[in-house]
């Protein structure tokens, strides 16, 4: 049986690693182009390009990773098929059902793997994600060019003479408000990035608050602190637990949860499919694995987004009752029947 093993797990990696692959690089293709949106909004080297692209991962393999093992696994069966080979195995008495059980210990990893990734790993690239665009954003708002009019960081207007490596020389702000006006002038400033504060350091300058007289105060340094707004980290399993404990309340993440939970338990609720597909007789019937195994999956992931928007609680059990049902029943008049 080990050596059964051995090869039925060699013909199912030729079929899934380039199926994945190839869907991998398309997904890829699709978030690098997103990613490259941000541009116009933030600037980003080609470091933090991938770094950004790495917040990505875990969205692309909770797409790619059940669609191409149930495929591939489809696809491995019907191979067996097509070259008459199962027909060897069931005659040394193994039958269907005992077939795809060798593939259950894996098909259950997948989705515990899946379960992992969509409900822990995703929200905390989400955070990641989250909190480098927002730092970016923040440092948009200070990316101030010298001997340039109309530039604005937060309430202040703001003009600068000189500037060398993110140092500027005589430097002028000005904010207006209903009962008086601010202006400061200072020698030289640069800007700092600490926690969750972009501060500009002001060095050698001069302070007026003018309203109905004028008030002067002079300074050897003053920092003008710009607050960025704080996410909720993800750090540990209770953190994960936390984000999702208001799903009930939190419509949006109570789609989401329903939404991951049954896309992750697809390659282990379509077991049967797998086999209604796999099987087949190549002189009497066609090979129409592929794209029965396509219409299956596109209906499920219709069906699971669909029904989660609208029931995310029923969703839960309704879905994988009635698929792994109909999933039996097929593999059952069609299958079982005959082998």
């Amino acid at each position: 049986m080990s050596l059964l093993n051995k090869y039925l797990f060699n013909i199912f990696s030729a079929v899934f690693f380039p199926i994945f692959l190839t869907l991998y690089i398309v997904t890829s293709i699709i978030f690098l182009v997103k990613i490259a949106t941000l541009t116009s909004i933030i600037q980003i080297n080609f470091l933090e390009l991938l770094q950004l692209y790495s917040y990505s991962i875990p969205h692309i393999l909770f797409y790619t990773l059940p669609i191409s093992y149930f495929i591939a696994l489809s696809l491995s069966i019907a191979k067996l098929s097509k070259d008459d080979e199962l027909i060897v195995i069931i005659s040394f008495g193994l039958n269907p059902t005992q077939l795809i059980k060798i593939f259950l210990p894996i098909t259950i990893m997948i989705s515990i793997l899946l379960l992992i990734i969509s409900l822990g790993l995703r929200p905390k690239a989400d955070y990641l994600r989250s909190a480098f665009l927002n730092i970016k954003k923040q440092e948009s708002q200070f990316n101030i060019k010298a001997s340039e009019y109309g530039q604005q960081v937060g309430s202040w207007l703001i003009y600068v003479d000189k500037e060398k490596k993110q140092k500027f020389q005589d430097i002028t702000l000005l904010q207006f408000d209903k009962n008086k006006d601010n202006f400061i002038s200072a020698k030289y400033a640069f800007m700092e990035n600490k926690s969750n504060f972009l501060n500009l350091h002001l060095i050698d300058g001069k302070s007026f608050v003018i309203s109905d007289n004028i008030q002067q105060v002079d300074f050897k340094q003053m920092i003008l602190q710009h607050t960025i707004a704080e996410i909720k980290n993800i750090k540990s399993f209770n953190d994960i637990v936390m984000y999702w404990s208001n799903r009930k309340t939190n419509f949006k993440k109570s789609k989401d949860f329903s939404f991951r939970i049954l896309i992750s338990l697809f390659p282990l609720l379509s077991l049967y499919f797998i086999l209604t597909f796999g099987f087949f007789n190549p002189r009497y019937d066609a090979n129409k694995t592929a794209i029965s195994s396509t219409i299956v999956t596109i209906i499920f992931v219709v069906l699971a987004s669909k029904m989660s928007s609208k029931y995310p609680n029923d969703v839960l059990y309704a879905l994988p009752l009635g698929y792994f049902l109909i999933s039996y029943l097929s593999y059952f008049f069609t299958i079982k029947r005959s082998y």
